[in-house]
């Protein structure tokens, strides 16, 4: 398995090169954070997204009716309190009075139900949010300062998704006026930082909002840098040209480097991020379970933890992590048994040497490695992979929901809400984004009741059962849970890593 350590020295030597360009002398600015995300969103309007890296920015433009802090508590956001009626039917939310959105505009009781009519509409049609607020029959005004929810089914999970992506509100006056294509470059929001510049793939920079109803962040400025190459963020960190560097974009190999300076720290926080290699259950030999299996079985996760990730990850048995709602302690993976992996392939009448194609992020430089290891196990009983990297928008938006991957495709799922529900739902429910190959009508209806249950115990007992149906059924090969690891200049203050990467910077000081 020399694979493994050729990955890491050459990503220690690439960053040891980027170093040799980019140490050049520090250029901080007063008051200024600088923040490297591996990914530019490629939209900034709410209902467009499902990125990490969208929230990671869009957390400080905009606000939910409530919100979820890094100690994974819901409180009060716009909203300053709600009652659930009718065993759920009907959530009434009183209002934030006197909040303004960044163009001066007033937030009010119009302003939500605007938010969420265009969510649950043809424009929330297009993106990828609608069917995590479907729940969500109609928004009514009560008065300038209330709102009621009429729902189509109880949604025991709804509160957390009012805390983020699709559901930030939005300012109606301002869309109308400029259109959804002027917004999705130019968002406005509530929130602690405003809108100044964008430019594609390059940056997006925010100043303080100094009215903000939370009261005012205690830097000026907030510039998000789009860098997908790893060498090059952490380059820039010791430069002093970018302040944070945050995940997925640190390479394990490159933890010693960072570490090693003494201007640097890293930080690690348990999260929710899991990945796999799901599975084309369409097309080619991964169409039979048995081969699902048998590639599952011929891969050492244990031993890939332990070499390629330093330990920094947790194996997982379904496609969610302990945080997760859901999540079942007693499930176990597919045992490593390259025998018994042989023996299936042969009993599907798969020859040795049958290829099968890996498709996925060219900008994680530690899941290439990863991939390049599993590439190695396959090989081991009988399987030649490929692995194809794609640039990432490509892959999300383009390769995964067309259904034109390989026979292997990487899928990392952050499950924000930490509840299965938002993850097992766009994975595995007929026609999602996600989930472009498979259609199983049990799976669906497993699915459907369980966002009816508003018994806690009964609810988590069938998400686990949901677990165990996707692992039977052998849909994805689940790698692991990986800590979300950031890596910081000492000279920011008052940074709390969150598990879900949702970055608040209000409290945030650069000295």
């Amino acid at each position: 398995m020399t694979i493994l350590k050729r990955g890491l020295t050459t990503a220690l030597v690439t960053l040891a090169m980027a170093g040799t360009t980019f140490l050049t002398a520090p250029a901080f600015a007063a008051g200024k954070l600088t923040v490297s995300s591996p990914q530019d969103p490629g939209s900034w309007d709410p209902i467009d997204t499902f990125l990490v890296n969208w929230a990671s920015v869009a957390t400080n433009i905009f606000d939910g009716l409530t919100y979820r802090g890094p100690d994974l508590k819901l409180v009060p956001g716009l909203a300053t309190s709600w009652e659930v009626l009718d065993n759920g039917m009907r959530i009434r939310f009183k209002l934030r009075d006197g909040v303004k959105f960044h163009d001066g505009e007033a937030f009010d009781a119009a302003a939500v139900k605007f938010t969420f009519d265009r969510l649950l509409g043809p424009e929330g049609a297009k993106g990828p949010q609608q069917s995590n607020y479907n729940s969500i029959g109609s928004v009514e005004v009560i008065d300038n300062n209330t709102v009621e929810f009429k729902m189509k089914v109880a949604d025991p999970v709804i509160l957390t998704k009012l805390a983020g992506y699709g559901a930030m509100i939005v300012p109606p006056k301002y869309i109308q006026e400029k259109g959804d294509d002027y917004f999705n470059a130019h968002p406005v929001g509530t929130g602690a930082f405003k809108f100044v510049s964008y430019e594609p793939k390059v940056n997006i920079q925010l100043a303080a909002n100094s009215d903000y109803w939370g009261g005012a962040p205690k830097i000026s400025d907030l510039e998000y840098r789009f860098i997908a190459e790893p060498s090059t963020a952490i380059a820039e960190l010791q430069a002093g040209r970018v302040d944070l560097v945050i995940p997925p974009t640190i390479p394990i190999g490159m933890i010693p480097t960072v570490q090693g300076d003494s201007k640097l720290a890293i930080v690690t926080s348990p999260g929710p991020t899991v990945y796999a290699l799901r599975f084309n259950t369409r097309d080619g030999i991964t169409k039979d379970e048995r081969v699902r299996k048998a590639l599952i079985m011929g891969v050492d996760r244990d031993a890939i933890i332990n070499s390629v990730l330093g330990g920094q990850a947790v194996p997982i048995a379904s496609f969610q992590g302990p945080l997760s709602f859901g999540f079942d302690p007693a499930m176990k993976p597919l045992p490593y048994d390259p025998e018994q992996a042989k023996a299936l392939l042969k009993e599907a009448g798969v020859a040795p040497g049958a290829a099968v194609q890996i498709d996925l992020r060219g900008n994680e430089a530690t899941f290439i490695e990863v991939a390049q290891a599993i590439s190695a196990y396959l090989q081991m009983i009988g399987i030649t992979a490929t692995i194809k990297p794609y640039e990432t928008n490509v892959l999300l938006n383009d390769i995964i929901p067309s259904g034109k991957t390989g026979a292997m495709f990487q899928q990392s799922w952050g499950g924000w809400t930490l509840d299965y529900d938002n993850t097992a739902v766009a994975m595995y429910h007929t026609g999602e984004k996600w989930n472009p190959y498979d259609s199983d009508p049990k799976m669906d209806d497993m699915l459907a009741k369980q966002r009816t249950i508003t018994d806690k115990a009964e609810r988590e007992k069938l998400l686990q059962e949901i677990a165990h149906y996707a692992a039977d059924r052998a849909l994805e090969m689940p790698l692991y849970n990986l800590n979300a690891i950031f890596g910081i200049n000492k000279r920011v203050k008052n940074f709390t890593p969150v598990p879900d990467s949702r970055l608040k910077f209000t409290d945030v000081t650069v000295e």
